[in-house]
């Protein structure tokens, strides 16, 4: 199967950052507009963190309700406690800080950027930063995703600081936080690098979804708001791909290479890419190069362990399976596959163990339907003990 990958970051801004520079010459080389058609509903940055008017009047009922509390821990209590906005985790969608509250859920960057729209309404001084660990893997269809996780830094204004004697001057909000988030080393996020990465996030969904013209569109906004985000060219190649114009896509892809030649993403869509276009020494010479850096790429033993279910293997496949949960364990469909294999091999309780693991950790509603589905029909069989291997 052809691999095509994304590097996708849910990620936010830092606060004070600098306008985006202008797009080089070089890079307006790399854009064919006449080739897509361009939407006309295409969100504007300033539009990612507008407040709707529900918005602004549930940033006055905290203000209105702080009493003793700081700014910053009644924002913080209005997101987390269970019996106040009761927030949702969903990864269908990349939203605006409007659509994520009226929705009440969201992804980690559409949640961040909420976050950081009332912080700023309040306003409270904010920071966000990137854990800079080794980013997560998730797979939709042929394309293929890296996605890195944020969390934000809410602190006193300066003028507020000044009146209280709070001894904890910053509250850290983080939604769904990776074990041990807080030994993992960080990077601060500017903010033309976070609205990049939002609208590289919409590239890549609508891509997703088929809509070419959206993904081009969503993608050249990214690099020409920040030519530097290096993986919205990443983006940019994959739309050309899906569009059949290999040259453009080794074009755009080469540019990226030069500024970053150790990425294994893009090393990895280069050695494709001009083996495609018959480049065959080339390409063997990325690829040498890309073993040399990542011996076992993201999906290696899902795919072999895929394969071994196929040809009947299951101890095989499940051995797969466990060394991919290994090296991810919160990734919902390494459990599914794992407890398919179980289930065949008669380990009930492990399949329904790690059932329970894929929908714990489904990130779209839709998955989690799925989960849902197939664990109820799990401890079906477990109770009734007749359900045929092959059913889940």
């Amino acid at each position: 199967m052809k691999l095509l990958s994304i590097l996708i970051f849910a990620a936010m801004l830092a606060g004070c950052a600098s306008g985006p520079p202008a797009v080089t010459t070089p890079q307006r080389e790399l854009f064919t507009d006449t080739a897509f058609r361009k939407p006309a509903d295409m969100f504007t940055p300033e539009q990612v963190f507008a407040l709707s008017p529900e918005m602004k009047a549930y940033a006055n009922k905290i203000r209105t309700t702080l009493g003793s509390k700081a700014q910053h821990q009644a924002l913080y209590e209005a997101l987390y406690q269970r019996d106040q906005l009761r927030l949702e985790y969903d990864s269908e969608m990349t939203r605006t800080a409007a659509q994520a509250f009226q929705a009440r859920a969201g992804n980690c960057m559409s949640l961040v950027i909420m976050t950081a729209a009332f912080a700023r309404e309040l306003g409270l001084d904010v920071q966000f930063q990137r854990i800079t660990s080794e980013d997560t893997w998730s797979r939709s269809g042929s394309l293929y995703f890296s996605s890195g996780h944020v969390n934000l830094i809410l602190s006193k204004s300066k003028f507020e600081a000044t009146r209280s004697y709070d001894t904890a001057p910053s509250v850290t909000i983080d939604f769904l936080p990776p074990p041990d988030a807080e030994l993992m080393p960080t990077e601060v996020i500017s903010e033309s690098t976070v609205v990049a990465m939002y609208m590289n996030n919409r590239a890549a969904e609508t891509l997703v979804q088929g809509k070419l013209d959206e993904a081009y569109w969503w993608a050249r906004s990214a690099i020409e708001y920040e030519p530097n985000f290096l993986m919205g060219y990443n983006t940019l190649s994959t739309i050309y791909q899906r569009h059949g114009d290999m040259n453009m896509a080794e074009r755009t892809l080469r540019f990226a290479h030069e500024h970053d030649p150790l990425n294994a993403v893009i090393l990895f869509n280069l050695s494709e890419v001009t083996n495609t276009l018959g480049k065959t020494e080339e390409s063997a010479k990325y690829k040498a190069e890309l073993a040399r850096l990542e011996p076992y790429p993201p999906f290696h033993f899902f795919h072999i362990g895929q394969k071994a279910m196929a040809d009947g293997d299951y101890q095989k496949a499940r051995a797969m399976f466990v060394r991919e949960v290994q090296r991810a364990p919160y990734y919902h469909e390494f459990h599914f596959w794992l407890a398919k294999a179980d289930f065949v091999l008669g380990n009930l309780q492990e399949a329904d163990k790690h059932m329970t693991l894929a929908l714990m950790n489904s990130t779209t509603r839709g998955d989690s339907a799925i989960y849902a589905g197939k664990l109820a029909a799990l401890r079906l069989y477990e109770s009734r003990a007749r359900l045929r291997p092959g059913e889940i």
